[in-house]
């Protein structure tokens, strides 16, 4: 496999690895959790995304549309996502860009360029490459070639996962990979299901499995309220990262900053009422993994 699709390359990030790195967002994730961030990088597939108070109402996209997708309702322009080819040629004709294509198809070797620009960050600062997503590990045959690739120029490299991937997937990476920043939201199950749609046995046999591997991974728990901020589930989680020989964890308290994002998708999003964890929320979930002899860091 020579390309993939990814919908984002962010530079001089710092809370996603050590030191300045540049990150890869890769597109599709087979979990729907509730508080995701970026719903534009659930579908694995390339889209048209709208933003309708950009929107001057002009016509241009209906015009440049062949397929005639596209019709004019008193709501604004609908597309017919059974004749719309992805072509974008709406979206290049949307002057205020208030149509956009998500997902770029994009070979190893462009993605490797924008990597290679800051080198020399990486090495001043001990950073590197972060592939994130989505779940970077739905394009499992893709990730191994950048990372292989990365290797080859000595750039440290950093997954951010869910874990929930077939171990065969993990496994053709693991060699090739420096660090796994592994997620773990909740440890009851059937929690994990209702708020994420999927089970977490897989995801914590597969930590098991990495873990035996001999590799470097540092758990990280969004903070959610009232979801998995109870004591309950932080002690369940340090406590078997405690058993697991795992010392170093991140905490990343939740945002709203989705909201519009839903809102653009025509999507529910489940949390609206929710906020951000206080202070004193953090610290206290800090503190309970610390008295387990766990290093927790708020992100």
């Amino acid at each position: 496999m020579t390309s993939g699709i990814i919908f984002n390359i962010q530079r001089y990030s710092i809370h996603d690895g050590p030191g300045i790195r540049t990150t890869v967002f890769l597109k599709g994730c087979p979990l729907k959790c509730w508080w995701c961030h970026n719903p534009e990088s659930q579908n694995i597939h390339q889209e048209i995304a709208f933003w309708p108070d950009r929107c001057l109402d002009c016509g241009d996209c209906l015009k440049a549309c062949a397929d005639k997708a596209l019709t004019r309702k008193n709501e604004g322009f609908l597309t017919d996502k059974n004749k719309c080819l992805l072509c974008a040629s709406c979206a290049k004709a949307c002057f205020t860009e208030a149509r956009e294509l998500v997902g770029k198809q994009i070979t190893i070797e462009e993605v490797m360029e924008e990597i290679k620009q800051d080198i020399i960050f990486y090495d001043q600062s001990g950073g590197g490459v972060t592939f994130s997503g989505g779940e970077p590990l739905m394009q499992g045959q893709f990730l191994q070639e950048l990372l292989l690739a990365c290797q080859k120029e000595y750039i440290h490299t950093t997954v951010d996962t869910s874990g929930y991937a077939p171990w065969e997937v993990l496994k053709g990476i693991s060699k090739l990979t420096n660090l796994f920043l592994y997620d773990i939201k909740l440890i009851d199950e059937e929690k994990h299901i209702k708020f994420t749609g999927v089970s977490n046995r897989l995801i914590l046999d597969n930590l098991k499995r990495l873990l035996a591997e001999k590799t470097r991974i540092i758990v990280r728990i969004p903070i959610i309220p009232n979801i998995n901020d109870d004591v309950d589930n932080i002690l369940k989680t340090g406590r078997l990262m405690r058993s697991l020989g795992l010392k170093e964890v991140n905490l990343l308290p939740y945002h709203d900053s989705a909201t519009g994002k839903y809102e653009r998708r025509a999507e529910t999003y489940h949390l609206m009422q929710v906020k951000t964890p206080t202070k004193e929320k953090m610290q206290d979930i800090s503190s309970i993994l610390a008295d387990l002899g766990l290093n927790a860091v708020q992100q």
